[in-house]
C-alpha cells in the first residue's frame, strides 16, 4: 500500500514557475513508476508525465514537452514536477499516481494503482 500526497500548487501568473511535489509513504516506493496527470474543469483527466522506477526514464505529453520536468528522489520518497513558463491552459488539479507494475501503458490512468488527492494549479493574470 502506498499513500501519495501532492503539494506545491497555487495561484500564479502566466510565465511563472512552480514545483509540485508528490510525497509517498509505504514500502518499496523506489520500485514504483510514478506519473502526473491533470484535470481541468469540464475536461477529462489527462496524462502529463511519468518517470519509471527501474531506470528513471521519463515520458511527457506532447503538450508539455520542454516546459515540464519530472524527477524523483527515492531517498525522500518524493517525485517532483517542475513547471516552467506557466500558461492559463495549465490551470487544473494535478494528481500524482503510482504504478506497481511499471506498465508500458504509462499514459493511461488505469495503469496506476494509487492516487493522491490532487493539488490545484491556477494560472491567471
Amino acid at each position: 500500500q502506498v499513500q501519495l500526497v501532492e503539494s506545491g500548487g497555487g495561484l500564479v501568473q502566466p510565465g511563472d514557475s512552480l514545483r509540485l511535489s508528490c510525497a509517498a509513504s509505504g514500502r518499496s516506493f523506489r520500485s514504483y513508476t510514478v506519473g502526473w496527470f491533470r484535470q481541468a474543469p469540464g475536461k477529462e483527466r489527462e496524462f502529463v508525465a511519468t518517470i519509471f522506477s527501474s531506470d528513471g526514464i521519463t515520458y511527457y505529453a506532447d503538450s508539455v514537452k520542454g516546459r515540464f520536468t519530472i524527477s524523483r528522489d527515492n531517498a525522500k520518497s518524493t517525485v517532483y514536477l517542475q513547471i516552467d513558463r506557466l500558461k492559463p491552459e495549465d490551470t487544473a488539479v494535478y494528481y500524482c499516481a503510482a504504478d506497481r507494475h511499471s506498465s508500458y501503458a504509462y499514459s493511461t490512468s488505469t495503469s496506476y494503482d494509487y492516487w493522491g488527492q490532487g493539488t490545484q494549479v491556477t494560472v491567471s493574470s
